[in-house]
């Protein structure tokens, strides 16, 4: 276990390491990590760590799928049906991505090539269909008050007019799917 005076990064060090342990005894290649949990959880940070940890690893961010304010089922959705399957059969997944400004469908399409690890984060993804398809899954929790302090500085005033509307629609993915349960790895961090 690697330490670190940050509390966050010292939680988030020591899950990484139980996760990248979990997917090395995975014995098909590509082993697919679901990282799911609420808005600031610490979900693309952990995801970063881990694929240092993971030699070949790529990372699909859901925040890459996502039709925008109102789409994280339909995003996930969107990896679950789209770009997994075809991982699993050896070949590059893709999607057409969202232009975040305008708030409208993009002209671009992003794709993800198969790699020995792939590691999918984002709210929403991991439901009890979903999970049929990862080796590895795992939820983040975190208090309220550090999640959005942590969000609205990553993505600034942006984000700020449209943090409760995305709430609801991970209430209701809570709600749905509880995912939290359906995670073979639950973190709670600070």
């Amino acid at each position: 276990m690697r330490s670190s005076a940050d509390p966050l990064e010292a939680a988030l060090l020591d899950a990484v390491d139980i996760v990248a342990d979990a997917v090395g005894i995975v014995r098909r290649e590509p082993a697919i990590v679901f990282v799911d949990g609420r808005s600031g959880a610490g979900k693309s940070t952990f995801a970063d760590l881990l694929a240092e940890r993971l030699p070949g690893a790529t990372i699909v961010r859901l925040d890459d799928v996502y039709p925008g304010w109102d789409g994280l089922r339909e995003g996930a959705d969107t990896v679950r049906e789209g770009v997994l399957p075809p991982l699993r059969r050896g070949e590059r997944g893709s999607w057409c991505t969202w232009d975040w400004n305008a708030d409208k469908p993009s002209d671009r399409v992003q794709s993800v090539a198969p790699a020995p690890v792939v590691i999918v984060e984002g709210a929403g993804i991991l439901t009890p269909e979903s999970a049929e398809l990862a080796d590895v899954t795992v939820w983040l929790e975190a208090p309220l008050a550090a999640r959005r302090a942590r969000a609205l500085d990553r993505d600034g005033e942006s984000y700020a007019p449209h943090w409760e509307r995305w709430a609801r629609q991970e209430d209701a993915h809570l709600r749905d799917h509880h995912p939290e349960r359906i995670a073979r790895y639950v973190f709670r961090l600070p």
